[in-house]
């Protein structure tokens, strides 16, 4: 691999433009090789002079690159001596009898909670919970030492290589003595306190937070090779999974093709399978997300609070959505040969949906249960939103949901046919008429992804005050409510004929209001596009991640598919297709307009956090006066005018509150510090006889390739 490939795959996102400029330095380089004069045509003094003057350029932006590596990486040293001080802080505030009950207690698996008095049970409850806490800024801070500790190894080879490219290409020694006399000589190579502190760092999660138990710690600190890729069986499992699948789909469509002229019903099927099929569609497009977000150095799992350790890689994503579309494929033809199968149609369908929700609902501790776990707890945030702080997953999920109306509506009428018109026991009474407005479960149904978003914008107004932006993106997800019931009116209206009916035009001006509102909202507020100060990126935005013309795309994009309800208005009125047939092709497009939009609502995010540096979540557990205040932390992260897209020239510690719409993880606790502080000095003193026991550990799993093998 070449050095280039593997630091742009290494690098931290948020620190992008802190690191050496390899490619720059590489192409001047090569150009001056082209531009240098012919020994044909030029003398030797002239070439030498042309040479002499290179190599001054070059050489002073090197200078250039060193004091931005050197000035950068001295104040992320300076920043994690002050949050480490704190952590220590807080540990010695962490009663030690409480790390060995706990630690006894997870090892004989044996509780006697009923026991105890309930005072008893409450202090216990507290202390274990301050336990945990303290045990999560621990393990970040240590991912963040293992980013700093990359960030030197990386521009320390960069340096190093590039220079011995000068000296080849230019056949000189400067280069060497560049390296010998600057570079090895730097602060951001010479300091080691970050090889220490991470050792510190071993030693105390060891002795105060794991009773002593060393593999249980290593096992909870120990970092992913970064850059690292999906494992070899999950490509695997990933290609069979493609294979099996598109051979299936040819099946299905032959099959489905003959099934059309022997009589089967296919309207109740497509809209069972209907919905299903979109959950899977999301899944595979939330696959490609990830790993576009990955390639462009989007950094999702710090936007998303995700533990770095334990996330969902975009080949993990993929591997599931396929495995369920095979499965989705082999119910569909179990459905259509049901008399050979000797299984009765409508139990197809049933079985492969309460295979889906068994999958996800799991409780045991496989299949990916961290990250099941992690989208039930969202959904439960979701579902109580007024009375739950809102996050950027809890919202964005959200967002998701309103481009899945189509699979909540045919989820209701999955309930209606099982529960009505399937005669399990030879009766068939039912007064209901699923699959329309007769009652009002449907319209409910259609409403509740808008209700739940418009629901948490009014309580992200109750928290900051602020009318904008969040009542007025209440009032967007609003006009959702007013498409639906006009929608239900007008088709349960049988006056006359539609063109003729009030209710009809209704449902067109609401439905024209909502899209020019979520269009506008989706490319100013979501997108951060549409800015009028852009110099370099017309009508986008200063800083952009993806390719130029991909805004432009989705831009687009996301005009035509924001108004293609104007096909079920002409096209579907007019009878030209049937009702089900223009669901099933619109509600694609809807997920797939929101896949393009998680692009650039993810990047805009990230590029807000860029400008605090933040490459791991800002985590404390010591609460802070003068920012205890909810309501004034709310407002602070929400302030649109303080929302930085270049580095700030102040440095900030942990405590500092990031001034974008991410809305940071902070831990509280009933602590404080006490008058028994100590120094950093202090601490490292009384560890340093631990030091000795950490070398053991020289290879970690955490440590960088050697980078001297990398091909240049």
């Amino acid at each position: 691999m070449r050095f280039t490939e593997h630091l742009g795959a290494h690098i931290t996102p948020e620190w992008r433009k802190q690191y050496i400029k390899y490619e720059e330095l590489k192409d001047m380089l090569y150009q001056a090789k082209e531009d240098a004069p012919s020994p044909e045509f030029a003398s030797e003094p002239d070439i030498e002079r042309f040479y002499a003057k290179f190599e001054e350029k070059f050489f002073q932006l090197c200078d250039k690159e060193l004091s931005k590596v050197n000035t950068f990486f001295s104040e992320k040293v300076a920043e994690a001596m002050r949050n480490f001080a704190q952590l220590q802080d807080e540990i010695r505030q962490v009663d030690s009898k409480t790390v060995h009950t706990v630690a006894e207690r997870l090892a004989r698996r044996r509780s006697t909670v009923f026991a105890k008095p309930r005072l008893e049970l409450d202090k216990n409850k507290s202390q274990r919970q301050k336990l945990a806490d303290v045990k999560l800024a621990f393990s970040e801070f240590y991912l963040s030492l293992i980013l700093l500790q990359n960030y030197q190894n990386l521009n320390f080879t960069g340096f190093r290589k590039i220079l011995k490219k000068h000296d080849k290409m230019m056949e000189t020694e400067r280069g060497t003595q560049f390296r010998q006399s600057r570079v090895e000589a730097a602060p951001f190579f010479t300091n080691k306190q970050i090889d220490n502190v991470i050792l510190e760092v071993e030693t105390l999660y060891i002795n105060e937070l794991e009773a002593g138990n060393r593999t249980r710690a290593m096992n909870k600190l120990r970092v992913p090779p970064l850059g690292a890729k999906g494992t070899n069986w999950t490509t695997f499992r990933v290609g069979l999974y493609s294979g099996i699948f598109i051979v299936l789909m040819f099946i299905v469509v032959y099959a489905g093709i003959g099934a059309k002229d022997a009589g089967i019903e296919w309207r109740p099927a497509v809209r069972m399978y209907r919905g299903m099929f979109l959950v899977i569609l999301m899944i595979f497009l939330l696959g490609i997300n990830t790993y576009g977000w990955r390639k462009s150095g989007v950094n999702h799992v710090l936007i998303f609070e995700l533990d770095p350790r334990h996330n969902l890689s975009h080949e993990q994503l993929l591997e599931i959505a396929l495995f369920l579309a095979v499965l989705w494929s082999m119910s569909i033809l179990a459905f259509i040969y049901c008399h050979f199968v000797g299984i009765p149609s409508y139990a197809n369908p049933l079985i492969l949906a309460g295979f889906m929700f068994l999958f996800f609902i799991n409780p045991t501790r496989t299949l990916y249960y961290r990250a099941r776990f992690w989208l039930l707890r969202i959904l439960f945030r979701i579902l109580i939103a007024p009375f739950h702080p809102v996050g950027f997953a809890d919202f964005w999920l959200a967002d998701q949901l309103n481009s899945l109306q189509t699979v909540l509506l045919d989820v209701e009428f999955f309930l209606c046919y099982y529960s009505c018109e399937v005669s399990w026991l030879g009766d068939h009474n039912c007064a209901i008429q699923c699959h329309t407005f007769s009652y009002y479960a449907r319209v409910f149904v259609a409403c509740l992804p808008a209700w739940f978003r418009f629901a948490q914008c009014l309580r992200r107004y109750h928290d900051t005050k602020l009318v904008f932006p969040h009542l007025v993106n209440a009032g967007k997800y609003s006009t959702t409510f007013f498409v639906v019931c006009f929608s239900a009116l007008a088709a349960s209206n049988k006056s006359g004929v539609w063109s003729r009916d009030p209710l009809f035009y209704m449902w067109v001006l609401s439905a024209f209001i909502s899209s020019c509102y979520t269009l506008t909202w989706d490319l100013k507020m979501d997108w951060g596009l549409l800015s009028k100060n852009t110099q370099n990126n017309r009508v986008l935005r200063e800083d952009i991640v993806y390719p130029e013309t991909s805004y432009y795309f989705a831009i687009i994009e996301d005009f035509f598919l924001r108004f293609t309800w104007t096909l079920t208005v002409s096209i579907g009125q007019l009878g030209y297709l049937e009702g089900d047939i223009l669901v099933s092709i619109l509600a694609p497009l809807e997920v797939f307009r929101r896949f393009v939009w998680n692009f650039f609502r993810l990047e805009n995010e990230h590029l807000n956090n860029c400008g605090q540096f933040r490459a791991v979540r800002d985590i404390s557990i010591k609460p802070d006066k003068e920012v205890l205040n909810p309501k004034s932390m709310e407002q602070m992260m929400d302030d649109e005018s303080t929302i930085p897209l270049m580095k700030s020239k102040t440095d900030t510690d942990l405590f500092d509150l990031s001034a974008c719409a991410l809305p940071r993880l902070r831990l509280t606790s009933n602590g404080s510090a006490g008058s028994n502080q100590r120094s950093y000095e202090e601490v490292q003193k009384d560890n340093r006889n631990n030091l000795n026991l950490q070398n053991q550990d020289a290879n970690r799993s955490f440590t960088n390739p050697d980078l001297r093998n990398v091909e240049d």
